[in-house]
């Protein structure tokens, strides 16, 4: 199958990122994701500015940005202006998520929104037609090292009927505790992308050319 692996920058060895993003290009993959936290949307700190700045200026692949941020639309032009292909932003942090919508698209960038687990297919619906990505979140969303949310799998299935009940062309990514065993299920479910953490990818043995080629043969 056709996939997108997307290793969660927030996990990589910031001693030696240089070398954590060399590894990744020669492993071949698809779009660096990028955490962004303002501690109060989440109760955490996730990267700065300057590490995106490095990071694009190290590749020409894809970026994603997801904003975990209070009151995105603020914010949209600077990481437009930074090199972000995607911006995903949580519907309820927004007061008019469909302004900030379109305002991604204005900049020429991919527009994405980011579900919580406890937030419902209803909330976000009008939504669905306007953006080209819909990243779920299999873990409350803060902090890497926790444990995958099984009731969520219903949700990316109803986002899949959804999908195709209305005619839509999202893409359906997955973040959180999101190991080998997750891939090959959630594949099965109409995932096509696939945020990459200590779960599967950073910290491991093998070399991430090796965990990457194996999962894309998956």
């Amino acid at each position: 199958m056709s996939m997108l692996l997307c290793p969660s920058m927030m996990c990589a060895n910031f001693s030696s990122l240089e070398h954590e993003v060399n590894a990744l290009e020669e492993a071949n993959v698809d779009i660096y994701h990028i955490d962004i936290m303002d501690g109060r949307f989440v109760p955490n700190f996730g990267m700065g500015l300057q590490d995106l700045e490095f990071i694009r200026k190290q590749t020409q692949k894809t970026m994603d940005v997801h904003l975990m941020i209070d009151n995105p639309s603020a914010y949209i032009d600077l990481f437009a202006d930074k090199g972000a292909d995607i911006i995903y932003f949580h519907p309820e942090a927004d007061m008019h998520p469909t302004r900030t919508i379109d305002r991604i698209v204005g900049r020429g960038v991919k527009a994405g929104i980011a579900l919580n687990p406890g937030t419902a297919i209803a909330a976000v619906e009008p939504l669905l037609g306007m953006v080209d990505y819909v990243l779920v979140m299999t873990v409350n969303p803060g902090f890497a090292g926790q444990k995958y949310l099984p009731f969520v799998n219903d949700k990316i299935k109803a986002l899949q009927a959804f999908k195709h009940e209305k005619g839509l062309n999202y893409t359906i990514v997955v973040d959180g505790a999101i190991s080998e065993e997750k891939i090959n299920e959630l594949a099965h479910y109409g995932v096509e992308g696939f945020v990459l953490g200590t779960s599967t990818l950073f910290g491991k043995e093998e070399s991430y050319k090796t965990i990457i080629n194996r999962l894309k043969n998956i």
